[in-house]
């Protein structure tokens, strides 16, 4: 279960931070970073893991709780994102880096400390950091940060469903689903899709050669 105990094994302010959207063929990716300014002002009874563990309609009533927390000072959350042709561009690592830092752009807060959900670190402005592998699952700032995230990132792929109705974003959000990628066959690709991503790479270059 989420708690605080390596928050609290940090001096000082702890930033949170997780990504969401790394293995999708269409989409940004979106990260959140969650500092928590008190420990134990969280509501009791509420159950926070990483966002794949709860249902969207579970998640949504987080966020909720989210805002009225952000609103009352208790937490700090900040968004950043990395477009489709940064991750072209880049690779999906450092896109999700570059999300990141976006999102530690944001925080006025210069002593704090970052703990990551990963295995990989962002060298940011010499403030110190820690990689945890499935920190999502042990640490409640990067629980919620992954929540929020989440929320926010199929939100928006719901928003380019709008637009691009056959690949059916709003239900797999950008995943290669079956239904999305017979999409991709039947009418090809959209600006929102990844060309360095598979099964997308290969038919463009099926494409150059015919």
């Amino acid at each position: 279960m989420t708690d605080f105990s390596i928050e609290k094994s940090i001096d000082g302010p702890v930033i949170g931070l997780d990504e969401v959207g790394r293995g999708p063929l269409a989409g940004p990716v979106v990260s959140c970073g969650c500092l928590f300014n008190h420990y134990d002002r969280l509501p009791e009874n509420i159950k926070i893991t990483d966002s794949k563990k709860h249902t969207a309609k579970q998640r949504q009533k987080l966020f909720s709780l989210f805002k009225k927390l952000q609103e009352d000072k208790i937490i700090e959350f900040h968004l950043g994102f990395a477009s489709v042709s940064e991750i072209d561009e880049f690779n999906i690592l450092e896109a999700t880096k570059i999300s990141m830092k976006r999102v530690l752009d944001k925080f006025n807060n210069s002593n704090s400390s970052i703990i990551i959900d990963g295995n990989f670190l962002l060298n940011y402005k010499n403030i110190y950091e820690k990689s945890i592998i499935g920190g999502d699952k042990i640490s409640l700032s990067i629980a919620t940060a992954s929540i929020i995230a989440k929320v926010h990132r199929d939100r928006l792929m719901s928003f380019y469903d709008r637009k691009f109705k056959v690949y059916g974003w709003k239900k797999n959000s950008g995943y290669g689903t079956k239904q999305h990628i017979n999409a991709i066959h039947k009418n090809g690709i959209t600006v929102q899709h990844r060309k360095t991503f598979e099964p997308i790479k290969s038919l463009l270059k099926q494409k150059q050669h015919s």
